[in-house]
């Protein structure tokens, strides 16, 4: 059974994304502009310096963009512009390094907080749950303190959590770099494995090449002004990069 249906459509694109910050003193260009297409089940990895704007551009995906910030262009999820729509009717979903697991909830408790609202009654609710803990080989976790499991394990219910959501597109900021190398690597290929299983069209921000190697999608290098720099084809037809 899977987390969440499969999605559907054209994935998630970009069209002439930038963010500014206006300022008395002039306007501060922060990144852009960035146009990119991510279809469904395929992973864009995007490196740079920090401070070059990545996780700005993840924000204003997902909608909650700083609001001492101003982005232009399109955002666009299977063909619908969501550029102006709330982050709650955006159905994007994002992992942080932080696992962000609340320590006062179970296991199961943290997982419910993912589940939409249109999951009713009490034992369809638990239903989803277990199944997505048996996913993970974590079922015997359902009624567990996450502050009493290993950060692979924590970071297997955030990503967990976030699926259930049933997102559209899956964003992913460096959360691999607070794990050791071993785990990093499986958490890798759960988080990938899992975003291809659920043709999820996955964005990922990461300063390690060994990630954006194990992603395997195309890679768009942004320098330390926020400018694109190019990127390297998929072999699909998709081109990211400065222009549409």
């Amino acid at each position: 059974m899977s987390v969440i249906e499969l999605a559907t459509g054209q994935g998630l694109t970009l069209s002439q994304v930038e963010i500014v910050h206006p300022a008395p003193g002039g306007v501060r260009h922060i990144i852009g502009p960035v146009s990119l297409s991510v279809p469904p089940g395929e992973v864009v990895t995007v490196m740079g310096p920090s401070g070059c704007g990545k996780s700005s551009l993840l924000a204003m995906i997902c909608g909650t963009l700083d609001a001492a910030l101003e982005g232009s262009g399109r955002v666009l999820l299977n063909g619908a512009d969501v550029s102006d729509k709330p982050p709650e009717t955006r159905h994007v979903g994002i992992l942080f390094q932080d696992d962000l697991l609340f320590p006062h909830l179970s296991v199961a408790g943290n997982l419910a907080f993912g589940l939409p609202a249109a999951v009713k009654g009490r034992r369809a609710r638990r239903a989803r749950i277990e199944a997505a803990l048996a996913e993970a080989d974590m079922l015997a976790f359902y009624d567990r303190d996450p502050t009493t499991l290993s950060g692979g394990q924590r970071a297997r219910i955030a990503l967990l959590r976030t699926l259930l959501s049933e997102p559209r597109a899956l964003l992913l900021d460096e959360p691999f770099a607070k794990l050791d190398v071993a785990l990093r690597a499986k958490f890798r290929s759960f988080v990938f494995e899992h975003a291809r299983a659920q043709a999820l069209p996955t964005l990922l921000v990461t300063h390690d090449p060994q990630d954006a190697a194990d992603a395997g999608g195309p890679r768009l290098q942004i320098d330390a002004d926020g400018r694109v720099l190019g990127g390297r084809a998929s072999g699909r037809g998709h081109r990211p990069g400065g222009t549409p």
